[in-house]
């Protein structure tokens, strides 16, 4: 019996088949819930309502704005490991990163640190932090398969007199592995150096994820693995010049200090902020937070099997990838040669295969390697991998230019 075979659809609390609780299309095949997430019905009821407060009565609903998303912050800080008041809400992960970017101030020959796994605004956010100081951006490069150790040991070595920021990611976007970034920022410090922490991914798949992360800043959507709607994410700083962070827009809000500040957006549509709450008790109330992590480690594992076993006969090396530290709901699977070189090839392919299959995927590339990366949550089941298998392998191995053996037929 296969792991596949051994899944059977998660259940909730409230509903049959987890699938139930998430609003999506019955048409569409979901394996990608990792670059938008999804929201479920009973968390865009909530929003729904929360928008048609505003649209009843606007002149009742934004003076008192502010104190909402004050008390939405209080709610939600707690789920990362951060307090209240070392927190703001921010739209996404690249708008963090835009803020802090906003608030530094560099040297002509200052040196920002990124790595070759990071997340791409992201980089161009540091690249153009750099621009505008005449800094250099220096990229550590670090092997898909590297121990945590040697990780370290690359900063370790990268870390030149020059250098004033590290920007680095708790987890992975294209490679969907865990960095351990608190041993990097402990580095950094001892070197008089600053390190950002790209969460993005953090929030539901790494407990306390701002706690554990380290550095003088971190920041994570909340849009991903705990579904709250898009547009939600939380930065989080108890360094003591945060008094510079401001919020992208300028509003009557820019009196008050950090973080309430950000609590004011003048007519922003910050509903997903204020059902961020819900959307984390939603989990932890249907099926538990950690049970999550555990379920989607399960069905992600027996997900990349089916898949691989799909590609396997026709690939010259073993197309599923483990990971040294791996995450819950994430794995790799290698394309054949030529299928994803590029980030560009990579989205296209994601965009072509949509359009063919009716699959919703995420494709790769690292070091003109492509991988399918494969993203679950409770919703996701079995079925799933296997219509993957009969729909993209096909298309996949017809594009990398490899012919699938006709089976043929003995006539008694």
């Amino acid at each position: 019996m296969t792991a596949a075979e051994t899944l059977t659809p998660i259940r909730l609390k409230s509903f049959g088949r987890a699938r139930e609780a998430w609003p999506l299309d019955p048409d569409v095949v979901h394996l990608n819930h990792g670059s938008f997430g999804a929201v479920p019905a009973p968390v865009v009821a909530v929003q729904d309502a929360l928008r048609l407060r505003a649209d009843r009565s606007p002149v009742d609903w934004f003076p008192r704005l502010a104190s909402l998303v004050e008390e939405a912050r209080e709610l939600t800080a707690p789920f990362v490991g951060a307090r209240p008041d070392d927190s703001v809400f921010v739209p996404n992960a690249s708008a963090a990163a835009t803020v802090v970017y906003n608030s530094l101030r560099l040297e002509s020959g200052d040196e920002i640190l990124v790595t070759d796994h990071g997340y791409g605004a992201v980089t161009m956010g540091a690249q153009r932090l750099a621009r505008r100081f005449g800094a250099a951006v220096r990229t550590v490069e670090l092997p898909l398969m590297a121990s945590d150790d040697e990780i370290v040991q690359r900063f370790a070595d990268a870390l030149s007199a020059r250098a004033r920021l590290i920007v680095v990611d708790q987890i992975t976007s294209p490679t969907a592995r865990k960095l351990p970034t608190r041993r990097i920022a402990d580095l950094a410090t001892e070197r008089g150096v600053r390190t950002l922490v790209d969460g993005a991914h953090g929030p539901g798949l790494v407990p306390q994820a701002a706690a554990q992360a380290g550095g003088d800043w971190w920041f994570g959507n909340l849009h991903k693995w705990p579904c709250a709607p898009r547009g939600s994410a939380l930065l989080v700083t108890a360094a003591e010049d945060r008094d510079e962070l401001w919020p992208l827009i300028d509003s009557w809000g820019a009196v008050e200090p950090f973080p309430r500040r950000f609590d004011t957006q003048g007519t922003v549509d910050v509903t997903s902020y204020l059902a961020s709450p819900a959307a984390i008790s939603f989990v932890e109330d249907e099926y538990g937070w950690d049970a999550t992590r555990q379920a989607m480690s399960k069905i992600a594992d027996a997900g990349a099997e089916v898949i691989a076993d799909a590609l396997r006969p026709y690939s010259a090396g073993e197309p599923l990838t483990p990971l040294p530290s791996p995450v819950p709901s994430m794995r790799l699977v290698r394309l054949p040669d030529g299928l994803g070189a590029t980030r560009e090839e990579a989205d296209e392919l994601r965009m072509q295969l949509l359009d063919e299959t009716g699959v919703e995927t995420a494709f790769t590339s690292f070091r003109g390697v492509g991988y399918f990366r494969l993203s679950v949550h409770l919703y996701s089941e079995a079925a799933d991998f296997e219509t993957f298998a009969e729909r993209c392998v096909p298309q996949i191995l017809r594009r990398a230019g490899i012919r699938i053996p006709v089976p043929t037929t003995t006539v008694s």
